[in-house]
């Protein structure tokens, strides 16, 4: 569960970008996503090898 503890007289406004950050580092919306809608095995292996493939490209771009 996520939360923060909003501080004397902080404004909303910050307390709630505070919120948003920590929800988005956590994966909540990302994880909520994944377990919603049904995925096929050979769509994940096919995202897999992509992300790979995009991965090696950067470490030789980084090298070259």
């Amino acid at each position: 569960m996520v939360g923060i503890i909003v501080q004397e007289h902080e404004p909303i406004d910050r307390a709630l970008r505070r919120f948003k950050k920590k929800y988005e580092r956590a994966g909540i919306l990302k994880e909520y996503r994944r377990r919603t809608a049904f995925e096929k095995p050979s769509v994940t292996n096919k995202m897999l090898r992509q992300r790979a493939a995009r991965r090696q490209m950067r470490i030789q771009e980084e090298t070259a």
